[in-house]
């Protein structure tokens, strides 16, 4: 029994040696992933910093703290209410993008580093739009966003981290702000709709307008023109019927003719009441009714041949 007891002591003695020296190595060998780095204390303190890859610590004595990630991390946090300079309450969504640069004052000059960056967002959201009323509030983000910017950054390199971007997700004003806001675009739009109607309407009055001067302007140049070819014509007609009279030779009888055949249309017109008929013109119609009411082959009076006195005008 006492050989049977010595094993199973031996048999445990060996499990703890072989526990132990599992546990040694263990502790003794790390593996850093890539961006990530880690910081080793020994005795409680700073040591150095591990880099990724294999490393090696002394067992028992040196100790790992928790990993530091070295990538750019983003975190959002929840509304905040701030008042701004016209004593409104607005909300104000942010986003941070920051990434630790150095692992060792990231773990050692702050104990909470994302709490640290939101007060640090909210009191500075609170002093930069304090400043300002509702409207340059909501039209001035970038200006904000280098604000805030730049105070996180300040702050937090004494943290080891920097800060990239800060972006306002969100600025919400009270209901009955955004109800007034929207009445007032509303009214806006409807205002530039209507400027936009009159200006369309104006612009078609003045195309119609001068649409119509040039009608009238071409039709009076056409007027023009007509009357201008008419009394052309009219000259070249008179001046063929001189030329084919005195081409002729036409005596006094002809033109009486003539001018008998035109008493009708000159006695047509309501105006024409009054005309003058010449001497010449006399004589020759007697000429013409001596002609008619002699004999044939009579010889013309010698009373027919003189020379009358201008006549008095004839009523019509």
């Amino acid at each position: 029994m006492d050989i049977g007891g010595g094993a199973i002591a031996t048999l445990i003695v060996a499990l703890l040696v072989i526990v132990i020296v599992l546990v040694t190595i263990a502790k003794a060998v790390r593996i850093v992933p890539q961006a990530r780095t880690g910081i080793v204390e020994r005795l409680g303190r700073y040591h150095r910093t591990l880099s990724p890859g294999l490393s090696l610590l002394v067992p028992y004595v040196d100790r790992l703290k928790p990993l530091v990630d070295m990538r750019e991390q983003v975190v959002s946090f929840p509304p905040q209410p701030v008042i701004t300079e016209d004593n409104l309450v607005v909300n104000i969504d942010s986003v941070i993008y920051f990434q630790v640069t150095d692992p060792k004052a990231a773990m050692y000059e702050i104990a909470s580093p994302i709490t640290g960056i939101e007060q640090l967002t909210v009191t500075t959201l609170r002093n930069v739009i304090g400043g300002m009323d509702l409207e340059r509030t909501l039209t001035s983000r970038e200006e904000i966003n280098n604000a805030l910017r730049g105070v996180l950054d300040e702050a937090t390199g004494k943290w080891g981290i920097r800060v990239n971007r800060v972006e306002l997700k969100a600025v919400d004003p009270p209901a009955s702000v955004q109800d007034t806001m929207e009445k007032q675009m509303r009214a806006e739009r409807e205002k530039r709709a209507n400027i936009l109607q009159a200006e369309g309407l104006k612009q078609s009055q003045i195309l119609t307008a001068e649409g119509e001067r040039q009608s009238a302007i071409l039709r009076a140049e056409g007027d023009a023109q007509a009357r201008v070819l008419r009394a052309q014509g009219e000259a070249e007609a008179i001046q063929k019927v001189f030329d084919a009279i005195h081409a002729g030779d036409a005596d006094a009888q002809v033109l009486a003719y003539q001018y008998i055949q035109a008493l009708p249309t000159i006695a047509n017109g309501t105006a024409n009441k009054v005309w003058v008929v010449p001497a010449e013109l006399t004589k020759a119609m007697d000429h013409l009714g001596s002609a008619f009411l002699r004999p044939p082959g009579a010889a013309p009076t010698e009373n027919a041949l003189e020379p009358e006195a201008e006549r008095p005008a004839v009523e019509g």
